[in-house]
């Protein structure tokens, strides 16, 4: 029996000049370019899910 995919969504992006190179440079061993641009759209979700959900502050709370 076939393992079920863990990533079933795929889309199509262009990037800038240069910006595979730089990803290639950082990438750590038995990671690839796929795992890298996965992990950072992850953490940039985490990160803005967090700022929306966060309580807004106002000049009033100083």
């Amino acid at each position: 029996m076939a393992r079920p995919k863990k990533y079933i969504e795929d889309m199509v992006a262009r990037f800038a000049e240069g910006t595979f190179e730089r990803i290639k440079r950082v990438l750590t061993e038995g990671e690839d370019r796929a795992d890298f641009v996965r992990d950072a759209v992850e953490k940039e979700l985490s990160r803005r899910e967090r700022k929306r959900s966060a309580p807004a502050s106002s000049a009033a709370d100083a």
